[in-house]
């Protein structure tokens, strides 16, 4: 059941919100979507849920249309919160699941399933408005997977959560995935994205700058970051031939340099010049690769 986006446009009036995307993305797999505020992550995820029409192109779930005969299969936690605040965690969960061809019974014990999981029994029964934020987010998220559906959509997931429920809703994603759903997800926080996803799309402006395996990119990108903490100054290492950007740190040298040659000739040039505590050569970071595709515009 892979998911296909060709040459997808959405236009509202003059503007261009999503313009010419071909993305295909892989059964099973977590897909990462990044982009500033504005680069048309959000209307992509509507079209492939069906709630907006593309203006051209078409989107595909196993070589057929997504529209509401499929709805039950799709799961999607919007980056604005939508939960009835005046109704019980419980009834609210069961009414959404009851939408999804659940049984109350079938719905109920999910339910109970995810608060444990999610260490909140206890709120099964109160209203969604005595919740704090990371908590709401908590009940929106067991919204969207009550029904096991086999495509999840999550638009900004971690956003205003705390380091441990990060943790937590992070576990429930990458489990879902191993148990077969195919996740697209959309984040500001690249480390997310890095440290979850193998295939990614970068938007910008409506349209995508970057696209492939996360493997592939760093690949292409050429450029690798090296890293010297040393007993003596580096500072004339910035204008050294390869070297691309330079940042002094507490302890050394932050250097984004054109190839390991580059940091081949760096080690002999500073080998003999005192001791050197650290000399580490390292991937290029999905943020390094984002800043010099997107540049300045990203928030």
């Amino acid at each position: 059941m892979v998911l296909k986006l060709e040459h997808v446009t959405k236009r509202f009036g003059e503007f261009t919100a999503v313009k010419d995307l071909s993305i295909v993305i892989p059964e099973k797999e977590m897909f990462g979507f990044l982009g500033a505020n504005g680069a048309g992550k959000t209307t992509t995820f509507r079209m492939i849920l069906g709630l907006l029409d593309s203006s051209g192109g078409k989107i595909t779930w196993d070589d057929e249309p997504i529209n509401y005969s499929t709805s039950h299969l799709v799961g999607y936690l919007p980056e604005e919160r939508g939960l009835y605040p005046k109704l019980k965690v419980k009834d609210q969960i069961v009414y959404l699941a009851r939408l999804r061809g659940m049984s109350k019974s079938e719905a109920v014990s999910e339910l109970k399933y995810w608060l444990e999981r999610f260490r909140v029994p206890e709120y099964e029964n109160k209203k969604v408005e005595e919740l704090s934020k990371g908590n709401q987010q908590k009940i929106q998220f067991i919204a969207a997977v009550i029904h096991k559906p086999k495509l999840l959509i999550l638009d900004e997931p971690f956003s205003g959560l705390d380091p441990v429920n990060v943790e937590m809703l992070k576990d429930a994603v990458l489990s879902l995935k191993e148990n077969g759903t195919t996740i697209v997800f959309s984040s500001h926080q690249m480390h997310h994205v890095e440290e979850m996803c193998e295939h990614l799309c970068i938007m910008h402006k409506g349209s995508p700058v970057v696209h492939g395996s996360l493997r592939e990119i760093k690949k292409a990108f050429g450029k690798k970051n090296l890293v010297i903490h040393a007993d003596f100054p580096l500072d004339s290492l910035k204008n050294y031939p390869g070297v691309r950007k330079a940042r002094s740190t507490m302890e050394g040298i932050h250097l984004q340099i054109d190839g390991e040659d580059v940091a081949e000739k760096i080690l002999k040039e500073i080998v003999n010049k005192g001791f050197i505590r650290k000399f580490a050569l390292e991937e290029p970071s999905l943020n390094d690769i984002f800043i010099e595709k997107v540049g300045d515009s990203y928030e």
